[in-house]
């Protein structure tokens, strides 16, 4: 699940899109390179998100991790394209 592009179903953040950065159990751990960022994501539960796409490579999420500082403008990038595609 790591990786991918997910929407909020539920909460304030309905409808927001995340990255998924991380999974902790039932839970997964979203940035959206704004207001949640790579160092300091949204932890939600599984069930109240809905996975759009594959999203990122393993190697894109490797250059995430090396570079920090540069992750949450990756982050808002990349699903300002996914918004652009859909449109």
């Amino acid at each position: 699940m790591v990786g991918k592009l997910a929407v909020s179903l539920a909460g304030h953040d309905r409808g927001t899109l995340y990255l998924v950065v991380g999974q902790e159990g039932d839970f997964a751990l979203l940035a959206d390179g704004v207001y949640k960022t790579w160092k300091k994501p949204k932890k939600k539960n599984g069930k109240h998100i809905r996975i759009l796409c594959d999203g990122m490579t393993d190697r894109e999420l490797e250059a995430l991790s090396v570079n920090p500082a540069d992750a949450d403008t990756k982050i808002k990038r990349y699903i300002r394209l996914y918004k652009e595609r859909k449109q």
